[in-house]
């Protein structure tokens, strides 16, 4: 009894001791110590995800990857596995558990080593948020204190629901959400129970614990974890052996991406990075969504890759990546045999027999896969196919129809003979690529020539697809929006509309006739030349912008006046920085993106108005709500119950994505002010009449169609005929490009409801695009059409055989489903029957005339004298030119 006094004295010392020492170490860390409150409004770090208009996601930016969940949408089972592994004690303790201390404590005694921390999912929730992983006493002090304050001020389905959001479980996935969509590309709720088992097993060490990284390891943790679930009786011993023993089926997801428009994307990434920094926009949880819908994007994109092959096959084969084996020998010393560049050394294996599958499959794992070109070795080579093994593990045939085009490429001018056998083409052990178009596998190669598309919303100026490149991920430079390239005769409808300003008519009669103006100052004659070298003498002006002739456009810029003109020109939007102040203006030597000509364009397809590109429609928070939509300037002829506003010059309004950085901010995030679907519409800037619009769109729709009567030989062709060839639609118009040595081509055009713009060239500028020979291969699969659209196509590359085909390809897709709606006639817009040559009205109604359309007031006053009417019928028989000479 004499030690009972001193040892409850000695513990009520200790204890008093103990208390004091907490009391003070909590005074010494509190400083440190953050405030909890945060958690009740905590904005988790999620990445940003960009959707197309429909809802479709195109891409995910952040390091981090976190899909946030809600309690009630996680499993039982998977928060049974969590709490048995992690805490089984959570909804009885306060924030620490003494057992686990306890625990801990006796480990240490023990082995001397700091085996086991004892930390409940609140402490690991508050070194989540607050702390490190660093194993020290104080680290461990902190988080104590940090979990009592954290059981303090939420409630414990508060703290499991931030927990299932917060933990780190390898692979940058963050959360159980983001796990089980980077392990096995599902939500929680698809989830097996060996599969829940796998990922509540991962906090301990998520790097090495993980599926991915170590299967054998996570095996043996999934076990652990079912072990701990059979002995809370959350399972049985049936549950238990099924999904212990059930194999591996994890391997490493992206995010569920539906459609793939990297340039899309990526504009629009760069956009909210612009506004919000780097670190926010990849962190802020935002939804972006665009103002293209995933199908015409995807139509776009199509006909972007399409043509682009096209090109590049009507312009010959440059052979295989190289070869494993029959290396071929070189016929000359400057004949370089293509050598793959690989990681390991193939060097010793150059006979078929040294070769498996396997080792196959390894070489074209290495090959760059630019999709949609995959990697593929030749195995066999027929009399007019061959068999190939591609990268996906597939043996695959390649018939004639896929092999036909492949003639040898010499220079962008020259084509070797047409291949007969497909031994003229390739042969065993070459690594080629193969790509698949219509159901056909064809042999094929990545092609050097780019292209650019872009089309617009003509009315409120909203992006509906864009298109930088071949492949983003062969070059992520976006030169429909960042590509300033001449855009040659794409220039002349702007041209002709400030000839239309100052008083011409369609009906005006120009001089097409060759100029020679001799500049004193450099000594030199310039001498502007129609191409091809051909001239009508007096001609109309509508028929001029539809034949494209170059000496026409300088001499209305002449009539004009240059000021006039190049200050005319910038009412449609481009910058008078990139305008030459010189006749070449005319002709288009000034240098524009393709979404600035396409922004030019729409003015005339919407009667006038100039509206502002944006790829923005919506943005949302991480929640769901939303934070801000665009409020786009409108044509005014599509608003409701809008006067005919007053003619007013470009405005200094700013553009959508600038209204976007002035509206999307922090007071915004708090929902302080959100756009009001109700809100009027803003008209946008008239720059030009509705009537000057309709006669220039009249004079587009004339470049894309044939004209007059074969057999009257009134008839001509328009630089773009081929697109109502096609379309087979009378309610388009358009207009080709080409500069001096086809090194840029253009097609920019519309239907009411849609403006599009298409560019194709080399990266290299100095490089032109050449001229492709005949293929009678191609040739005879349709000997009436070859030259209309395809790989077939003959002559030298122009704006409406190089562009244009992209154009027509995504226009067959874009006005599938939409009626022919000819543009109506505005107001004061007159139609009176002319003379076909002189433009003067005219008592005639043989195939001499034709009836035109003039703004009120300047329709011709005077008629034409049956002795200056010239019959073409009477004329002398003269050779048409061939279609693909025209551009």
């Amino acid at each position: 009894m004499k030690y009972i006094k001193p040892l409850i004295l000695f513990v009520f010392l200790s204890g008093l001791l103990g208390c004091a020492a907490l009391v003070g170490i909590y005074f010494y860390i509190k400083p440190d110590l953050p405030s909890v409150t945060v958690l009740k409004d905590v904005r988790l770090q999620t990445p940003m995800q960009i959707y197309t208009k429909d809802g479709k996601l195109i891409s995910q930016y952040g390091v981090k990857r976190r899909i946030p969940v809600k309690l009630e949408e996680v499993p039982q089972e998977l928060i049974n596995a969590i709490l048995a592994t992690e805490d089984s004690r959570f909804y009885e303790h306060h924030g620490i558990d003494p057992i686990g201390i306890v625990r801990a404590a006796v480990s240490l005694v023990l082995t001397g080593e700091k085996r086991q921390g004892a930390s409940t999912l609140t402490m690991q929730l508050a070194r989540g948020f607050f702390l490190t992983r660093e194993k020290t006493y104080i680290r461990k002090v902190k988080e104590i204190f940090i979990a009592l304050h954290m059981e303090q001020e939420l409630s414990k389905e508060e703290i499991l629901e931030l927990y299932l959001n917060k933990i780190e479980l390898g692979h940058r996935a963050f959360g159980f959400g983001a796990a089980s969509q980077v392990y096995y590309g599902k939500p929680l709720n698809e989830l097996n129970l060996a599969q829940m088992a796998t990922i509540a097993g991962l906090p301990k060490a998520p790097s090495v614990l993980n599926p991915i990284s170590g299967p054998e390891r996570s095996v043996e943790r999934r076990k652990v974890v079912l072990l701990r679930m059979l002995d809370e009786q959350y399972i049985t011993k049936a549950q238990f052996d099924e999904a212990a023993s059930a194999p591996v089926t994890a391997r490493k997801h992206g995010a569920e991406i539906e459609v793939d428009a990297p340039y899309l994307a990526d504009t629009i990434y760069n956009e909210m990075v612009e506004i919000y920094g780097k670190e926010e926009a990849e962190t802020g949880g935002y939804q972006v969504y665009a103002t293209a819908n995933s199908d015409i994007q995807i139509a776009a994109q199509n006909a972007v890759v399409r043509n682009l092959h096209d090109y590049d096959e009507r312009h010959g084969y440059k052979g295989p990546l190289g070869y494993l084996w029959n290396l071929p020998t070189p016929e000359s010393k400057d004949e370089v045999i293509p050598a793959l560049s690989l990681s390991i050394d193939i060097s010793s294996r150059t006979n078929r027999s040294e070769w498996d599958e396997t080792s196959l499959l390894e070489v074209l794992s290495e090959i760059p896969h630019i999709k949609p070109l995959m990697p593929a070795v030749v195995m066999a080579v027929g009399e007019q196919s061959i068999d190939v093994l591609s990268v996906d593990g597939e043996s695959r045939t390649i018939t004639w129809d896929g092999l036909d085009w492949a003639r040898e490429y010499i220079t962008d001018f020259r084509q070797g003979s047409d291949p007969k056998t497909a031994s003229d083409i390739t042969q065993e052990g070459a690594v080629i690529y193969i790509r698949e178009q219509e159901g056909q596998w064809r042999i094929s190669q990545l092609p050097e020539v780019s292209g650019a598309f872009v089309a617009l919303n003509p009315q409120n100026g909203a992006v509906e697809a864009v298109v930088g490149g071949y492949s983003f991920y062969q070059s992520q430079f976006n030169r429909a929006t960042q590509a300033k390239r001449q855009v040659g005769s794409n220039i002349k409808p702007f041209v002709y509309s400030a000839a239309i300003n100052s008083g011409y008519t369609l009906a005006s009669i120009i001089n097409d006739a060759p100029i020679n103006q001799w500049n004193a100052a450099t000594g030199v004659a310039w001498r502007p030349q129609n191409s091809p070298a051909e001239y009508d003498g007096p001609i109309r002006m509508r028929k001029a912008l539809g034949k494209s002739k170059n000496v026409v456009s300088v001499r209305l810029l002449r009539g004009v006046g240059l000021r006039e003109t190049t200050d005319y020109l910038t009412r449609f939007g481009f910058d008078a920085e990139d305008i030459p102040f010189d006749e070449t203006v005319s002709l288009g030597s000034g240098s524009h993106t393709p979404l600035e000509v396409v922004r030019g364009m729409s003015v005339i397809a919407n009667g006038g108005y100039l509206v502002n590109p944006h790829f923005i429609s919506k943005v949302l928070d991480e929640s769901g709500q939303e934070l801000w939509r665009a409020n786009p300037v409108w044509a005014c002829n599509r608003c409701e119950n809008e006067s005919e506003p007053e003619i007013v010059p470009e405005s200094d309004e700013a553009d959508i994505e600038a209204l976007l950085a002035a509206e999307l901010n922090q007071d915004v995030l708090i929902g302080d002010a959100l756009a009001d679907e109700s809100e009027e519409k803003v008209i946008a800037p008239q720059v030009i009449t509705a009537q000057n619009a309709f006669l220039v769109g009249e004079m587009m729709r004339t470049a894309v169609r044939a004209n007059g009567n074969w057999n009257k030989k009134t008839y001509w062709l328009g630089t773009g005929w081929r697109s109502r060839n096609i379309l087979q639609r009378t309610d388009i118009a358009g207009k080709t490009g080409t500069t001096n040595d086809s090194r840029d081509t253009w097609f920019s055009g519309f239907h009411k409801d849609i403006v599009a713009t298409a560019w194709v060239g080399f990266d290299n500028m100095g490089r032109q695009l050449g001229r492709a020979t005949r293929n009678q291969n191609l040739i005879n699969k349709d000997p009436e059409k070859f030259n209309w659209i395809g790989n077939a196509l003959i002559g030298t590359e122009d704006g409406a055989k190089a562009a244009g085909p992209a154009w027509i390809r995504f226009m067959q897709y874009a006005l599938k489903d939409k009626p022919h709606t000819p543009m109506p006639v505005p107001e004061n817009i007159v139609r009176v029957r002319i003379d076909r040559t002189s433009g003067k009205l005219t008592r005639r109604t043989d195939h001499t005339t034709l009836f035109e359309y003039f703004l009120q007031g300047t329709e011709p006053t005077t008629y034409v004298r049956d002795d200056e009417v010239i019959d073409p019928a009477t004329q002398d028989t003269t050779t048409a030119p061939e279609p693909e000479e025209i551009f």
